[in-house]
């Protein structure tokens, strides 16, 4: 069993909602990311999602897609995001880590290589938005190969045949777009995410995370009490940028009280569960 697998069984178990933030590697500087990673899980992460830079992230709204710019401005590679991984496995060998990015930094690294690379320095998971589940006849088997989660999108709009094809192929968790759109953007309509969870999980047998549109304690409350992970970026994202000239104490300050906030919401959302 996985990493990302013990960890949401674990919390199923404890009755608790996982907390995966996410950030994108290099921002809002390359020597920050690494003490990043650790703040948020000191800050209560279960799991954390680290974005792989992409000159064109088409599933990204503006926030995140300023943050690729501001590390593309560093030239931060795929070999780059994945020595980040490693640094942080010096001090952290528990904390699932979950790739986000896009197709093609893996396919010009090769998929075979990159799963071994990737394994070798401790990612658990990956999950490359413009790759489907019925197209990924060379990636999912490289990434089984070396035990690595195949996390899928799935949306209000997947039809059946995909949600096959999910379970057949992916690992891990498969995250839920709870919103049509791209990241950070329009409201979330809790009532449409709980009947499409309800659908969801008749159909999927693996957990499900709940991402895109929550930014403050009320919406991760709501998406709480329907999901096994509440997912957590633009959020995040914009206290980076806000404060992406000043000192990394600064940054962290900020972090640190939206996943508190963020942290909270989840345990209320829990306990009211529990009965």
């Amino acid at each position: 069993m996985s990493r990302i697998a013990q960890k949401l069984a674990a919390l199923a178990a404890a009755g608790k909602t996982a907390l995966v933030p996410y950030i994108t590697a290099g921002d809002p500087r390359p020597e920050a990311t690494v003490s990043l990673m650790h703040l948020l899980v000191a800050k209560g992460a279960d799991m954390l999602e680290l974005g792989v830079p992409f000159s064109d992230p088409m599933a990204d709204g503006p926030v995140i897609q300023r943050a690729v710019e501001r590390a593309l401005a560093h030239h931060v590679t795929l070999d780059d995001v994945l020595e980040m991984v490693r640094v942080f496995r010096e001090k952290d060998s528990e904390t699932p880590i979950i790739l986000m990015g896009y197709l093609n930094p893996i396919e010009r690294f090769g998929y075979e290589a990159f799963s071994h690379a990737a394994s070798s320095v401790g990612v658990d998971g990956v999950l490359t938005v413009d790759m489907p589940p019925e197209e990924s006849f060379g990636y999912t088997p490289a990434l089984r190969e070396q035990g690595l989660d195949r996390v899928f999108l799935i949306s209000p709009t997947t039809p059946q045949r995909r949600l096959r094809a999910v379970n057949e192929k992916g690992s891990g968790f498969a995250y839920y777009v709870s919103l049509k759109g791209v990241t950070g953007s329009n409201e979330l309509d809790a009532e449409d995410v709980a009947r499409q969870m309800l659908r969801l999980k008749d159909e999927l047998q693996l957990p499900i995370g709940i991402g895109f549109g929550i930014r403050n304690g009320e919406t991760a409350y709501a998406m709480a009490k329907m999901g096994d992970a509440v997912i957590v970026g633009s959020a995040l994202v914009s206290l980076i940028e806000a404060n992406h000239n000043q000192d990394l104490y600064t940054i962290e300050l900020a972090l640190g009280e939206k996943m508190q906030e963020f942290r909270d919401a989840i345990a209320r959302a829990d306990a009211e569960k529990s009965f």
